[in-house]
């Protein structure tokens, strides 16, 4: 018996084919997220954090103020860092949910789960996690419909994707 081996037939084949495809847009997304908080802590001069310990103590000292320029003035500074943390929080959000959504689709994918199946479970998690960011907290008072429809669809694409994987592999639960 012969064994073939060499570049015609590989031996390290892609063992995962659909989550590697998703890397590239969910990368992307990521890296556009992150070049948002870099430029609003630019624009604030923030090199760290997100700026909320200076609302808390400017929206203490413009209520102890009564001149409406100063309340203004305030209240730029207000939403100044409000973007930042905003930004802040859907690139944090982002990279909380994300991984574990990765790794549940590799998983079910090294399981033989249905790549059709896995295809729309990732570019649905996709376009929740963009209308979560950008319909939901880059809308006033970050508030946007996609919030609440992004933060719901990411749980339902997680625990679907959970759901499958353990389904996957049911057989060796003992049942």
């Amino acid at each position: 018996m012969s064994f073939k081996f060499g570049l015609n037939n590989p031996v390290l084949v892609p063992l995962l084919p659909i989550t590697g495809s998703f890397a590239v847009p969910f990368t992307a997304y990521f890296t556009f997220l992150s070049a948002r908080v870099v430029r609003h802590r630019l624009e604030g001069k923030q090199p760290l954090g997100d700026g909320s310990h200076k609302s808390k103590s400017s929206s203490s000292s413009s209520s102890s103020r009564s001149s409406t320029s100063s309340r203004g003035s305030s209240r730029g500074e207000q939403l100044s860092d409000s973007k930042l943390f905003v930004a802040s929080r859907a690139h944090q959000n982002f990279a909380e949910n994300v991984p574990l959504a990765f790794a549940l689709a590799a998983v079910v994918e090294l399981n033989g789960g249905n790549r059709k199946i896995l295809t729309g479970a990732l570019g649905a998690l996709f376009a929740f996690r963009v209308l979560h960011a950008e319909l939901g907290m880059q809308r006033e008072d970050a508030l946007g419909v996609g919030r609440p429809v992004g933060y719901y669809g990411t749980l339902a694409s997680m625990l679907g994707l959970a759901g499958y994987a353990a389904f996957l592999v049911k057989g060796f639960w003992g049942f």
